[in-house]
């Protein structure tokens, strides 16, 4: 691990708040190194030659506490720890700002591979891509089985009008990132609005449910469900919505997404969908709204991150052609809505 100062994370104040909170915890001095491919929260490894640990933050220079709350994240996964849900088991909550610079989290490291590349799964083999596939669907089905009271998170979220609030909170984000004409969006979120579906029975919601956010070991079984920054009770067809979008790949350009779908064996869309309604007995029948709106979501995520580099706020490879990727995914939702009858 690297030995020099982390962006973000003061080792040495790590060290002397897990002393002072978790004596005997940690054994020597730490070491850590960055989590690459996070977008949102930071993330490290820590270790001190013996134990590893990961430790979570909010991005560099954020502002707004709400945006990156750590508190939620904790709680979610202190709760699903222990049911069928694979969660780290979480070691500490810093709410101080003064130790590292922000509110922090500590939980266990966890040994496993988080599959992004269809070429990556391809070297498994379609049988080995086939069993991953199912237990993440199997993985999702646990998730929306946990009864949140039970857990102590009835009143982790509002589920009443849930659906509605969403579309509201993404038309609102929209509006704040017009910069260009988007042909079809106005007609999009309007087609949503008009058909909200009556929502089920709530449930735990992951809320960036995909193959990359969880971890898998060596027989193909998922050890840890991760980033639960969006997490919440609402609607579970959201989260099985999602994976069905970015699933679908040959129709919409969907970059710094997860290819894995594409590789051999992975199932197809209707076959994640007909075992998740075996399994958790959930009325699917309506999913194409859900598909439509996630569609919806990621156009106005692309465009957020377009007007950005517009600006100049955001650097780096491959955001030059974030822009071109939103009016297809406007016009997929509203074909995908159409197909709902």
């Amino acid at each position: 691990m690297n030995q020099s100062d982390l962006p973000g994370l003061d080792l040495a104040r790590l060290k002397a708040h897990l002393d002072e909170h978790r004596p005997g915890l940690v054994q020597g001095d730490l070491s850590g190194q960055v989590v690459e491919g996070g977008r949102s929260n930071l993330t490290y490894i820590v270790g001190d030659g013996r134990s590893r640990w990961v430790v979570r933050r909010p991005p560099l220079g954020h502002v707004l506490p709400t945006a990156h709350d750590m508190g939620r994240e904790y709680r979610v996964i202190s709760g699903l720890h222990g049911t069928a849900v694979p969660v780290p088991e979480t070691v500490l909550l810093c709410e101080d700002t003064d130790v590292i610079g922000s509110r922090f989290y500590v939980m266990e490291f966890v040994e496993g591979t988080p599959f992004r590349s269809d070429t990556e799964l391809a070297a498994l083999g379609p049988a080995r891509t086939k069993a991953i596939a199912d237990e993440l669907v199997d993985t999702l089905v646990a998730l929306h089985a946990v009864e949140p009271e039970s857990v102590g998170l009835g009143d982790f979220g509002r589920p009443e009008g849930f659906l509605e609030r969403q579309l509201r909170r993404w038309k609102k984000q929209l509006d704040g990132n017009r910069s260009r004409d988007l042909p079809g969006v106005d007609e999009l979120h309007d087609r949503l609005a008009s058909s909200v579906p009556e929502s089920g029975e709530p449930s735990i919601v992951h809320g960036d449910y995909r193959l990359d956010n969880v971890l898998v070991n060596a027989d193909d079984r998922i050890t840890a469900v991760l980033d639960w920054e969006m997490s919440t009770l609402g609607d579970p067809l959201t989260d099985l919505a999602l994976l069905v979008a970015y699933a679908e790949r040959d129709k919409v350009s969907l970059q710094f997404v997860s290819n894995a779908s594409s590789a051999p064996g992975y199932p197809r869309n209707d076959e994640v969908i007909a075992r998740y309604a075996e399994r958790s007995g959930r009325d699917v029948s309506r999913l194409n709204w859900y598909v439509s709106f996630a569609f919806f979501k990621l156009a106005v995520i692309l465009e957020g991150i377009h007007l950005r580099y517009s600006k100049g706020q955001t650097v780096g490879a491959g955001f030059d052609g974030i822009g071109s990727g939103v009016v297809p995914l406007i016009a997929h939702g509203i074909e995908t809505l159409k197909e709902e009858g």
